[in-house]
Parts: structure tokens; sequence; C-alpha cells
């Protein structure tokens, strides 16, 4: 893939087949983490409590037995689901956010997305951005307005918060137009943003 394919690329599947080798496994798991919460009240409340369970493993703060676990309750749920015939969708997708082989299976999206593509692709692109322009940050940039920001940002999910962390790096003299234009786009941002990861030094 070119870097004018990804930039144009409306289908979820090429740039999950690009982004699964090169990926970590904390921005694919995040990811999909965001895909779930997309229809958060569809989740039943065993689904919600996996894929928070994800998210925290995703940044260390859950061990892989815990992840196995919480796969496995959502799995049983799922299997019952399909057995009695019901729509579990969700389940499924609850599943792939907990697997411990994420990179290795992320392509199911694929398979689960079909109502929600453009809402997919576009927390794709605010976890991953532009793989061809990777970013770097200078130092200067990180006072400590700016880092409280971030941190509260990725704590909080307080992404309504954005655009003033935007006013505060261009306060530094930080003028990187795709930095700052992220950071007062509309639109909805997930946990993962390549914006307030790179400031965090999260990878």
């Amino acid at each position: 893939m070119t870097e004018p394919e990804w930039l144009a690329c409306t289908k979820l599947t090429p740039l999950l087949e690009f982004l699964r080798d090169r990926a970590s496994d904390r921005k694919l798991r995040l990811f999909a983490v965001a895909c779930c919460r997309h229809d958060w009240a569809w989740l039943k409340p065993f689904a919600r409590a996996s894929v928070e369970l994800a998210e925290r493993f995703a940044d260390g703060d859950a061990s892989a037995e815990e992840l196995a676990q919480a796969k496995r309750v959502v799995w049983v749920h799922w299997t019952q689901g399909r057995i009695a015939g019901s729509n579990l969708r969700w389940d499924q997708t609850t599943v792939l956010a907990a697997d411990e082989n994420l990179s290795a299976n992320i392509l199911k999206l694929k398979d689960l997305s079909w109502p929600l593509e453009r809402q997919f692709l576009s927390s794709l692109r605010d976890v991953f951005g532009n793989p061809f322009q990777p970013m770097t940050v200078d130092p200067a940039w990180r006072t400590s307005t700016v880092s409280s920001l971030a941190q509260a940002i990725y704590h909080e999910r307080a992404f309504d918060r954005l655009p003033i962390l935007g006013d505060a790096l261009e306060d530094t003299g930080c003028d990187n137009a795709d930095i700052l234009n992220h950071c007062r786009q509309p639109g909805d941002h997930v946990r993962g943003c390549w914006c307030v990861d790179l400031l965090l030094g999260k990878r």
C-alpha cells in the first residue's frame, strides 16, 4: 500500500491488512476496544466488563490470565446465544478485543463492521494517523500544561479538551499543522488517539 492509497481508502479490510504486521498490539487492541464502544449501549454488562479489561490490559494494568478469563466469559455467552439463535455480533467483537492473538485475528473485524464501517474507519484513522508520515515531538512542547492536559484527556476520555490541548501546544511554539489540526478537527476521538499518544510517549 502507498501513502495516496492509504489516504484515499474507504474500506476497512486493506487498512487492517496493512497494519496487522506493523502496528503494536496495544494500538490494535485499543482500536478493537474503540469498535466495541461505538455501540456501547448494545453490550451486556459482562461484555462491557470484558472490553474494559481488554483496555486495561492494553495499558499494562491487567494480566494475561485476566484477559483470557474475560475472553472465556464472553465466548461462553456468545456460543450460547448462537445456539439460541440470538444476534450477538457485539459479543463476538468483544471476544476479539480480548483475543490474546489479536494481531493474527484483527482481520475478523472486516466481517463484523458492515453496519458501522464509517465509524470504524474514523476510529482507525484516529488511532493510527498516517503511518507513512511518522511524527516526532519537540521536547519543548511537553510543558507541564501540555503533559497534564494530555494525561487528563487520555485517562478521563475528555476528548472535548483536545482543542484546548491544541492551543496549549501552539503556545509552546508547536507549528506542526498535522498535530494542531488533529487537536482541533471535529469528530470522535478514542483512547489511543495518535496525537495524544505521541505527546504521552505511548506506542
